[in-house]
């Protein structure tokens, strides 16, 4: 995914504030679950959700107003209630290495208790 940094995403020396790349991550992994058919809807409409249990952030170089960043997120392992994904985000033009990171989803029940991913549900997602 191509994210154009703009100026309310930068501090105020004109680099991306730390922060903002949770919400890029967050936006390709939205990305990475649309490309196979599946969205929040979708998991909502099941009667569980996904949230962030864990998250390690490597933040290896700045980016800066007016650049344009490749979001990635890939799929390293799916477990019986968690999704482990491996991300990057990468300088457009240079391919300059900005984040690496890696994130733990958790699949939770209507009370907010860990519940198996659907089988249905795991095929689409290691497509």
């Amino acid at each position: 995914m191509e994210k154009r940094i703009y100026y309310h995403d930068t501090d105020a020396g004109g680099i991306v504030y730390y922060g903002q790349y949770l919400c890029y991550l967050e936006e390709a992994r939205t990305e990475f679950l649309e490309n196979r058919g599946l969205s929040v809807e979708t998991f909502k409409e099941r009667g569980f959700i996904y949230v962030v249990r864990q998250c390690n952030v490597s933040y290896r170089s700045p980016a800066r107003y007016g650049d344009t960043l490749i979001c990635d997120a890939q799929l390293k392992k799916i477990g019986a209630s968690q999704l482990t994904f491996g991300q990057t985000i990468h300088h457009k033009e240079t391919g300059r290495l900005i984040v690496e990171a890696e994130v733990f989803l958790v699949c939770l029940n209507q009370e907010f208790r860990p519940t198996a991913i659907p089988e249905d549900l795991k095929e689409k997602l290691s497509q």
